[in-house]
């Protein structure tokens, strides 16, 4: 390499971590990480709790209410679940993180919604399908707050709606969330019921550049690079970029499973790395007879609901219409 040539990007620099001999990662910054606030006081957007649903694997969700309640009669006033499977990143970015138990606050809020968000664990230490395994745990879990009778969740007795819950996740978190939904149809929930799910910026992947990657491959937010080693940090040791974890057209041979998925909300940016493969993905849904309701915008780039309150409004908008 000469001298005038720049320096090969570094991913891990990118993402300001670094692997460890075992396969671990030390992560090199500091996330404001938010303690749950169980105090409805006025004032606050929703009132918020951790509970421990799995004491093997140490998974817990933190639940959401929102801080005004539509009435004051429990048994008119039910409230929809919103089952909340954050974008991470993958390995970067835990369920308690700021920004995280910000955007299930306004959900709780503007959306008069009860939001469990699965506090899932991240890769390397811990590799895909364990993120899906502790997605389907909260299902299972807010299905048996319906019928155990003696040690139900107050704020899910008192408040909740079972015959409405929503399966909801931003970029990785969508793709836990199909794979959450997918799974769910091989259980009886009875009588929790799954009305929809959303699927807003679903990060999806596969061997072969599509043309937004290429487009998009030095994206400041989500460069091609740093997708690469995300997956790489996150699927099962050696299996490719094609695998039905990352491809969802993996799932092309389960057309039939796939068609028994409830309706489904994809929400999209023209600028987002992974636009493609989220089209694809609505591809996929729609030739196997999904209901859905594909909302995308040519304006827009991964995760600018963070850094744009409009959208970030906008965003809310769309679901509350979807579950309205």
């Amino acid at each position: 390499m000469s001298r005038d040539s720049p320096p090969a990007f570094d991913p891990y620099k990118h993402l300001n971590i670094t692997i460890n001999p075992n396969g671990s990662c030390t992560r090199h910054f500091v996330w404001p990480m938010v303690e749950p606030d169980p105090d409805p006081c006025p004032g606050k957007l929703a009132a918020s709790k951790d509970v421990t649903i799995n004491h093997e694997t140490g998974v817990s969700v933190r639940i959401f209410r929102p801080t005004n309640l539509p009435s004051n009669d429990n048994a008119v006033a039910r409230l929809p679940i919103i089952i909340h499977l954050h974008g991470s990143g993958w390995i970067l970015y835990p369920a308690n993180s700021a920004a995280n138990d910000r955007c299930c606050s306004q959900m709780a809020s503007e959306l008069t919604v009860i939001v469990v968000s699965v506090h899932y664990r991240l890769p390397p230490e811990h590799r895909l399908p364990a993120q899906y395994d502790d997605a389907l745990d909260a299902l299972l879990w807010v299905k048996q707050q319906v019928v155990d009778s003696t040690n139900r969740e107050p704020w899910l007795k008192d408040y909740a709606d079972f015959s409405r819950c929503y399966i909801c996740g931003s970029s990785n978190g969508a793709n836990i969330a199909f794979q959450l939904a997918l799974r769910s149809l091989d259980h009886d929930l009875t009588p929790l019921q799954i009305d929809g799910c959303v699927f807003y910026q679903p990060l999806f992947g596969g061997k072969t550049r599509t043309k937004s990657e290429l487009k998009n491959f030095a994206d400041p937010v989500m460069p091609v690079p740093a997708v690469d080693a995300m997956w790489e940090l996150s699927l099962p040791v050696g299996v490719d970029r094609d695998h039905r974890y990352c491809n969802p057209l993996g799932y092309l041979p389960q057309k039939e499973k796939v068609g028994r998925l409830g309706r489904c909300l994809v929400i999209g940016y023209g600028g987002d790395t992974s636009l493609d493969r989220q089209q694809d993905f609505v591809n996929l849904l729609v030739a196997a007879g999904v209901r859905v309701e594909a909302r995308f915008d040519d304006a827009g780039f991964h995760s600018i609901e963070l850094v744009d309150p409009r959208r970030a409004v906008a965003l809310l908008n769309m679901i509350r219409d979807f579950i309205s």
